[in-house]
């Protein structure tokens, strides 16, 4: 029994487990641009999203195991709890299972997840190392977001402006993570922190301006218009209220690593750049006029920290 406790603690660490209720929200944050009420199709994305994921946070420390044999020993590969043949193997049958979800939603869905799967293994095999590697993890998670846009209401053009917000906050978050081991520049902190203040401002001061069908259903005296379909009050009150809270969780963290650049304040700043990932996305949500679904996100937050907490695993990280 502790060895399959171990091995199951190994392979939590290996895939980053506190970290994958920040992608649930990709999907519905997509679905709410995208003027469309979630639905089953939205649950495969979800899932798809959540294999691809972890296919990557199994490729990458497959990918890194050299330099965490010396940076970062006591990781699941160097340490010798996992081999890094099953590490592979898992990223691949992760990848696959996750093409499988997304087909399952439609030809749509499989048309973005594809390209996402591709930006996955080239970011954790070829770039991640090289100027293009925040790029790259950007376009995954802006990739990630229109999978759910794509999977629920079949197109794309209406959450394209929501997934580069929120690709934007992952490029910052990945500027920051290169120096996770080393430490040593308040240059990236200071730009994510800039990052954080524009991005809180296009989410908390644009008017919210909902889809031609989700405006027509909320026209008065048409049938199906509701509180929740109708243009925003709520949704926009809630959608500062959340801005805010992603500039609370993600600034601060980066202002100390600003001031004291030394690694576990790095590695506190992209901590607290992946939480902030969820208030963003609920953010955007509730800038789409969807007061409910950005809710529902919103919720996975405390339900992650709880988990983290539960597991012991409360430091994550996405390099």
């Amino acid at each position: 029994m502790p060895a399959q406790g171990g091995r199951a603690t190994a392979w939590a660490e290996l895939l980053r487990l506190p970290a994958l209720f920040t992608v649930p929200g990709d999907a519905l944050a997509g679905a709410a641009a995208a003027g469309v009420r979630p639905g089953p199709r939205t649950l495969l994305a979800i899932g798809s999203s959540l294999c691809l994921y972890e296919a990557g946070m199994a490729l990458n420390d497959w990918a890194d195991r050299a330099e965490d044999a010396v940076e970062r020993p006591h990781r699941p590969l160097p340490s010798g709890r996992i081999r890094p043949a099953a590490a592979l193997t898992a990223a691949g049958a992760l990848t696959g299972a996750g093409l499988a979800l997304a087909a399952g939603a439609g030809r749509p869905a499989l048309a973005v997840a594809a390209p996402l799967a591709a930006t996955v293994w080239a970011y954790d095999l070829a770039l991640k190392h090289t100027p293009a590697g925040p790029v790259a993890m950007a376009a995954a998670r802006g990739l990630d977001l229109l999978l759910g846009a794509a999977a629920t209401g079949g197109g794309t053009r209406a959450a394209l402006p929501s997934a580069a917000l929120l690709g934007t906050h992952t490029l910052a978050v990945t500027a920051v993570s290169r120096r996770e081991t080393t430490g040593g520049s308040a240059l990236a902190p200071l730009a994510a922190l800039a990052t954080t203040g524009v991005l809180t401002r296009l989410v908390t001061h644009r008017r919210t301006r909902l889809p031609a069908g989700r405006r027509a259903a909320a026209a008065p005296g048409l049938p199906g218009s509701s509180p929740a379909a109708r243009p925003p009050g709520a949704a926009g009150a809630l959608a500062t209220a959340l801005g805010a809270a992603y500039a609370a969780t993600a600034a601060r963290p980066y202002v100390h690593a600003a001031l004291n650049p030394s690694p576990p304040l790095t590695q506190r700043a992209v901590g607290g750049g992946i939480r902030a990932t969820i208030p963003l996305q609920a953010a955007l949500a509730a800038r789409s006029g969807s007061a409910v679904t950005s809710l529902l996100v919103a919720a996975l937050a405390p339900a992650g920290r709880a988990f983290a907490k539960r597991a012991g695993m409360r430091k994550v990280s996405i390099t």
